[in-house]
């Protein structure tokens, strides 16, 4: 069943066609819903924009749609011209009603779109094994999720990607940190040194391995200390795992840096860039000459103490990316990398890439407020504020929603006070009250049936409700292409206002008029799928009660 958005487009370009002989596309059409209900239910810029095309006064072209509309057809009262040449749509009372039969047909189902064949790659959270997850990697862990939700709900294939940064000091600093406590529990001095981690977690693996080996591992050699590498990336991607999956954030592919470098596609990278003759030989380092590709400056491949800097093993990584066949590869990075996408690009490029198909989202910096006073985080001195500890303290569904309600590119003051409210004016209890709200609803007329017609949902508020539930497909496409995984918060928060408005205009459940009951019973019903299914994109569970 076409929904009242599909069905609208199709008039349009049907008038278009008809008046102008012109064929217009689906993602060249804007309708809106008017603020002001005396502008019809919906409304179109489609005349403005044929002005450059047809070099015709706008209203002109209005009134000559007006005249070729398949009205009928599009189940359309009136239409009028307004403004400079915006077209006012009102429909007729039944037309709004079928959203409902296409939802109870449809249920969790509805606004899925067809399978596209995109395969998308999501690279998300990526932090260094070296500490738990604090909450700059919540923000991006909970956005890269519910994107890679909305988007497969769209139609598109979606991976979600886990970069390990396994190799490099920061992880020679853990290895070494994690001997010194293993060292220590045996009762030996040994220095963790000012860059090692002091978390107490460091320290109490120390004394498992302690207990667990003796002093086999003792001896400070080459060996031993990649035992405490591997012990070290293994104990602490153990954490992670287990934080992001009470998190409700799952991965497809883990991939290691280290493997990468094993395979030996990190070299396979440098010599590839020499052979095309884009690196040179200066002050003893190895330099890439990016600026070929739009780089400001050249950037250094491997220092003069022969050591690569991060940027190659990325560059290695991205092409192996690009060898399995993505249509498009995403990355989010923290906003402190924001100066480092023009280089990645180039480098892309360099390799003989497409690289406009990567694509880097910026996550803008979080700050925990708590009782009016930022919490300070240093997760190498171990007192970051860990994603397990606030989800302890407000809650995984709270969590969630707050850190995916704002753009991500803004920054984020994360509210834990207001987080933990059970009042409206925290919005997922808002939202998670509106779908308990529906259950109970339901649960009281167990025995209601959908009718065969919705011919008497004709009061504003219920309108009001059929017209954001149309919305939906429309909100889950436009959010998949645009990953701006907000504006699913902003749907979720309409939705439950517009039921909540209903629900205190109209009566569900009368005794007296049981046909009405059940056409009311079928548009909460209907509400309910939708927005436990909304929820559902950004993580966040649909209690049944409250």
């Amino acid at each position: 069943m076409q929904t009242i958005d599909s069905q609208l487009k199709e008039a349009i370009k049907k008038g278009v066609q008809d008046a102008f002989d012109l064929t217009l596309e689906d993602q060249q059409i804007i309708i809106e819903i008017p603020k002001n209900k005396e502008h019809g239910d919906f409304s179109t810029n489609v005349a403005m924009q044929l002005t450059r095309t047809l070099h015709k006064n706008p209203r002109m072209i209005a009134q000559e749609l007006v005249d070729h509309f398949p009205k009928e057809a599009a189940g359309i009262e009136t239409i009028e011209i307004a403004g400079p040449g915006f077209l006012n749509l009102t429909l007729k009372k039944d037309s709004f009603s079928k959203v409902i039969k296409d939802i109870m047909d449809k249920k969790s189902e509805y606004g899925t779109g067809a399978k596209n064949g995109i395969k998308v790659d999501l690279e998300f959270v990526s932090a260094n094994p070296t500490g738990s997850l604090h909450l700059g990697h919540a923000r991006g862990a909970a956005w890269g999720d519910s994107c890679a939700r909305i988007m497969t709900k769209a139609g598109y294939d979606v991976t979600r990607e886990y970069y390990v940064n396994d190799a490099g000091n920061q992880i020679a600093n853990l290895a070494l940190s994690l001997y010194a406590r293993y060292a220590q529990a045996l009762g030996h001095e040994k220095e963790i040194g000012q860059d090692g981690y002091l978390g107490k977690d460091i320290e109490e693996k120390g004394k498992e391995l302690a207990e667990q080996y003796g002093d086999k591992y003792l001896e400070e050699t080459p060996d031993h200390l990649d035992f405490f590498r591997k012990e070290g990336i293994r104990f602490e991607l153990d954490k992670i795992k287990k934080d992001l999956d009470a998190y409700r954030v799952s991965f497809d592919v883990w991939t290691s840096e280290q493997k990468l470098r094993d395979d030996g596609a990190v070299s396979a990278v440098l010599e590839k860039l020499g052979e095309k003759g884009y690196t040179y030989e200066k002050d003893g380092a190895l330099w890439f000459r990016t600026t070929e590709f739009g780089d400001d400056k050249d950037r250094v491949l491997r220092k003069q103490d022969g050591s690569l800097t991060y940027l190659v093993p990325d560059i290695a990584y991205h092409n192996d990316k690009y060898n399995r066949g993505f249509n498009e590869l995403v990355d989010f990075f923290g906003a402190d990398h924001h100066g480092y996408i023009p280089r990645l690009k180039a480098s892309m490029a360099a390799l003989g890439n497409d690289p406009d198909k990567l694509h880097v989202d910026i996550i803008q910096m979080v700050r925990l407020v708590s009782n009016g006073e930022e919490m300070k985080m240093s997760k190498r001195l171990g007192n970051a504020t860990t994603i397990r500890e606030l989800c302890d303290s407000v809650g995984v569904d709270a969590a969630r929603y707050f850190f995916v309600q704002r753009a991500l590119d803004s920054h984020l003051d994360f509210d834990v006070e207001l987080a933990k409210k059970k009042s409206n004016e925290n919005p997922v209890y808002y939202a998670q009250y509106a779908h308990a709200r529906m259950c109970s609803i339901l649960r009281q007329v167990p025995e209601w049936a959908m009718p065969e017609t919705l011919e008497r949902l004709t009061h504003e508020k219920e309108i009001d409700l059929m017209k954001t539930l149309q919305e939906y497909p429309k909100v889950v496409a436009e959010t998949a292409k645009s990953r701006q995984v907000h504006k699913m918060c902003h749907y979720i928060q309409n939705l439950a206002s517009k039921f909540h408005s209903f629900y205190n205009a109209c009566k569900v459940n009368d005794p007296n008029d049981k046909d009405l009951t059940d056409q009311r019973l079928a548009l909460v019903k209907a509400a309910q799928i939708v927005l436990a299914d909304a929820l559902n994109l950004i993580g966040v569970e649909a209690v049944e009660s409250m």
